[in-house]
């Protein structure tokens, strides 16, 4: 559909006024009271206070180290990984690209329940509990960049290299490398801000001696009350996201060349030592991105059958009940804003840029300024469903903004010379293309609504109990019976996001990219 400057700006005007109120305007809120705090403790000395004080460097330094730390794991784990499923045909590998999106749509409480299931009675207390958990989250982003990163290899140019003499191993390096390393940098970069700016799962696998500066946000707002501190402790955290996201823009912008024509063919691995590759590429699939979820339904299916009495408790249908319209609210309002975002981003490039914000703030951060900045409104449903929003619709708008690019212009322009005007062009040629992925993006969507964590706790109030919510109650009783109630929601909770899990990947083609 072909846009008036005026239609343009009318759409771009709901998610651009969206973004200000609910990201733009906290944010700032959290640096004035950062900036409040600073100058009340003796102006730049009170800004550098957080690295004055032994536990507050701590906790930086800690989120700084386990982040870095997983980044250097998931690229010396997920670089076979993705070549193995880049360049090698074999059975069940359309299975296992369509497995690595499984923990994107796990909620972060299930899976930390399923590492404390299990690895907690070996690994806890140390820092392994939490960098497996990162693990679990981030492996899947940097495979996946990587069989796309592959896939953009030119076929020449390899058998250029190899016609001339080089090894294998020469070509990688020389021809291959260069063109992958976009990819890796951008993936690598998403998975410091992903671990960097977690809290659920540095809350309950961290503990008291690895938790994250994220968490001590949370507890400073939470338990001791102390803004003004949080809000220094929040401005760093917003520098330091905001320069990795700088290097992840400028990571993306070298990814925005067109496809390659000549990929190098997959083909059947030959001899025991590749068969030996796919082998071990799909036993680390299993220990790091299946196990946890196993373990959890292990833990349910051992819990006894008093145990199942929690599925009709008060608590726990007033939880699902909540989720469910939290969900259905938030689901409605985010494809509504992605689908403005998307059609407005289509001729405002600097607009399909802010959609990221979102992934850059942490729900945290968001909670944490919209707190600050609406208090009054603290307590309100609107509030709370807006956030929700907040940290879902993005999913839409890249989804449909990445299915726009590849509309052919004849289609609308042949219904326009049939007489049908801009809106009816709009919803009977465009929005039927668009479906797919519309469904796709408010299927991601969905799944970031139904186990949000971080927000609920900042925003909801004891009658909005949600089910994320309900197992963190749990998980913070002792007794069996207790964890084991946990394990029976968290399997609720995973059976709602591996049905939004079909919905997202299944019907797609294997090696369609990811918006």
């Amino acid at each position: 559909m072909r846009q008036t400057r005026t239609e343009r700006w009318t759409l771009a005007a709901l998610p651009l006024g969206f973004l200000v109120l609910m990201l733009l305007a906290p944010a700032l809120r959290l640096i004035v009271e950062g900036g409040a705090q600073a100058w009340e403790g003796g102006g730049a000395a009170g800004f550098w206070a957080p690295w004055h004080d032994a536990y507050l460097r701590g906790r930086l330094l800690w989120s700084l180290g386990q982040a870095a730390v997983t980044c250097g794991v998931t690229l010396l784990l997920g670089l076979p990984m993705a070549w193995v499923l880049a360049r090698w045909e074999f059975a069940g590998r359309r299975l296992l690209l369509r497995g690595l999106m499984l923990p994107f749509v796990v909620p972060t409480l299930v899976a930390a329940l399923g590492v404390l299931t299990l690895w907690g009675n070996a690994l806890q207390g140390t820092p392994w509990l939490l960098l497996y958990g990162n693990l679990f989250f981030n492996l899947c982003v940097v495979v996946r960049a990587g069989v796309d990163g592959l896939g953009s290899v030119s076929a020449a140019r390899v058998a250029a290299a190899r016609s001339l003499g080089a090894t294998p191993w020469r070509a990688f390096w020389r021809v291959e490398w260069p063109a992958l390393a976009p990819w890796m940098a951008s993936a690598l970069c998403l998975v410091f801000l992903y671990c960097f700016s977690g809290f659920g799962l540095a809350l309950v696998l961290g503990g008291q001696d690895y938790a994250t500066a994220e968490v001590e946000v949370y507890t400073l707002v939470a338990h001791e009350l102390q803004l003004g501190q949080a809000g220094v402790l929040s401005v760093w955290m917003l520098a330091l996201t905001a320069l990795v996201a700088w290097g992840y823009a400028a990571a993306e912008r070298r990814l925005a060349g067109p496809a390659r024509a000549d990929r190098l063919p997959r083909r059947r691995p030959q001899g025991a030592l590749q068969w030996a590759a796919v082998l071990a590429m799909v036993l680390v699939w299993m220990l790091i991105c299946a196990a946890p979820l196993v373990a959890i339904a292990l833990g349910a299916i051992d819990s006894g059958a008093d145990a199942l009495n929690v599925l009709t408790d008060e608590d726990t249908l007033l939880a699902l009940y909540n989720t469910a319209r939290f969900t259905f609210l938030a689901l409605l309002l985010a494809s509504a804003l992605g689908l403005a975002h998307a059609l407005a981003a289509r001729h405002l490039m600097w607009l399909r840029t802010l959609v990221f914000l979102p992934f850059i703030v942490s729900p945290v951060m968001v909670a944490f300024g919209l707190l600050l900045l609406y208090p009054q409104a603290s307590a309100s449903m609107e509030l709370l469903v807006a956030a929700y929003a907040l940290l879902a619709y993005p999913f839409v708008a890249k989804s449909l903004a990445a299915r726009l690019d590849g509309l052919p212009a004849h289609y609308t322009e042949a219904a326009r010379s049939l007489g049908a005007g801009p809106w009816r062009c709009f919803f009977r040629v465009t929005l039927p293309l668009l479906a797919p992925a519309l469904r796709r993006g408010m299927a991601f969507a969905a799944a970031t609504a139904v186990g949000e964590f971080a927000v609920s706790l900042f925003l909801s109030r004891p009658e909005w109990l949600t089910l994320s919510t309900l197992i963190y109650q749990y998980l913070g009783k002792p007794g069996a019976a207790n964890l084991a109630a946990a394990q029976l929601l968290a399997c609720v909770l995973m059976a709602l996001a591996l049905l939004a899990f079909v919905l997202i990947e299944w019907p797609t083609d294997e090696d369609a990219p990811h918006a």
